[in-house]
């Protein structure tokens, strides 16, 4: 009989592809995940036989081969033991996935259905439903291929109307087997109304950004593109056209699982971001820091600082917005505008329904202050506006929506929706 803790020690050697024992032999050969492809075609394409012998290569060689017939999405090809009493049989198991399958209709009566490999990316289409407080309601749909340029990736082709005029190709890629978390980027065309200025900004864009997960929690994002920014359209002397460069690079750190609803988590976020427009430069930087500590039963305490600025005066079209749900409620969005703006908040989250519930309904109180202002000007020469309300939220899979009713002190009384639907 041989020890039980001989046995642990043997299989957590395999398991981690640890040292040969002598005359291993492949005793059971187990197909996982395949549903076109039979089992023993697997096992052919693995060129691998009950009896063979295991070496150090067998496993990496079956793998490679699979891969090499491109008949599945991915490949995993574990070993295993057959046998406690003898450690020389050895189990193989092959995991496939073959990707999406349909069934199809035949003409033979002993076998009226089969089933069938998607020779092409599927096309999905999702509604897109979103509530901007500065820019109000925008709708449509987001066409979408799955999987075009393998696992993890996608190209839409989303198309709004309403508060933002958008049509636009973007891809997503997401790396599995390294730390980089994702590729993102794409061109197109957009148009909306900027509420302080009152003029419509359209914009033809091509950016990209890449994004790496450094430590769990921990990321670091790079981002490029150029835009060609008609800022009016009505044409006044004052309308503007010009070309837009920006790069810039941003730090992420976030221990929130959920991001409405974290509880004792953090979350910051410092960018810094070069512009070039119209023969000149400015560099904009950004300090955006979120704490979440938990009160008692489900309450959560949700403080926040931030701050935008620059180093030279910006046009219009980049101005920074004040007011509304991003910033101070109690002022309309849009109230204001400059090139620095200083904001702070607390708030109290208080859920009224089961944390195992889906949809998550609750309530909050909360106080905002902040004030924006042109280069040049002091923070402390500026009015601190303030702001106290409450409002009601619902979060779900997919959907995030929120109504907040605020007033704003030495103004006015003001409600602010906010919210999206997302797949």
């Amino acid at each position: 009989m041989i020890p039980a803790a001989v046995v642990v020690a043997a299989m957590a050697a395999f398991w981690a592809g640890g040292p040969q024992a002598a005359g291993e032999t492949i005793a059971e050969i187990t197909v996982h995940g395949n549903v076109v492809t039979t089992d023993d075609e697997v096992r052919r394409l693995a060129g691998l036989e009950l009896g063979m012998p295991v070496t150090a290569q067998t496993i990496g060689e079956a793998t490679a081969r699979l891969r090499a017939a491109k008949k599945f999405d991915t490949v995993e090809v574990r070993k295993r033991f057959a046998s406690i009493e003898d450690p020389t049989k050895i189990a193989i198991v092959i995991i496939v996935n073959e990707g999406p399958v349909h069934i199809e209709r035949t003409t033979d009566p002993d076998h009226p259905a089969r089933v069938v490999k998607n020779r092409g990316p599927s096309l999905m289409v999702l509604p897109i439903f979103d509530s901007e407080d500065a820019y109000g309601f925008s709708y449509g749909a987001r066409f979408a291929l799955p999987d075009p340029l393998g696992r993890q990736s996608r190209i839409s082709f989303p198309l709004t109307w309403g508060g933002e005029r958008l049509a636009a190709v973007e891809f997503d890629k997401r790396l599995e087997r390294t730390r980089l978390v994702r590729f993102t980027g794409g061109i197109g065309v957009s148009q909306r109304t900027n509420p302080f200025f009152d003029e419509h900004d359209t914009r033809e864009r091509i950016w990209a950004r890449a994004e790496r997960e450094f430590l769990k929690g921990v990321r670091i994002g790079a981002t490029a593109g150029w835009d060609h920014v008609r800022f009016g359209g009505s044409g006044d002397p004052d309308d503007i056209s010009a070309n837009l460069a920006r790069a810039g690079t941003d730090l992420i750190v976030d221990t929130r699982l959920d991001p409405m609803l974290a509880h004792n988590a953090v979350y910051g976020r410092a960018s810094v971001e070069h512009l070039r427009f119209g023969g000149t430069s400015a560099n904009r930087f950004e300090l955006d820091g979120r704490g979440y500590i938990g009160l008692f039963g489900q309450n959560v305490l949700v403080l926040r600082s931030y701050k935008a600025d620059a180093d030279a005066p910006l046009p219009p079209y980049l101005k920074i917005l004040f007011g509304g749900i991003g910033t101070v409620r109690g002022f309309r969005s849009g109230s204001a505008a400059g090139d620095t703006m200083v904001a702070e908040s607390a708030e109290v989250l208080v859920p009224l329904t089961s944390p195992l519930n889906i949809a998550r309904l609750g309530v909050s109180a909360f106080v905002d202050a902040g004030t924006v202002y042109d280069k040049g000007q002091r923070f402390a020469d500026q009015r601190l506006e303030k702001g106290v309300g409450g409002s009601v939220w619902v979060t779900a899979t997919f959907i995030r929506m929120s109504v907040a009713v605020a007033h704003g002190l030495g103004g006015s009384t003001r409600v602010h929706v906010g919210g999206t639907v997302s797949f």
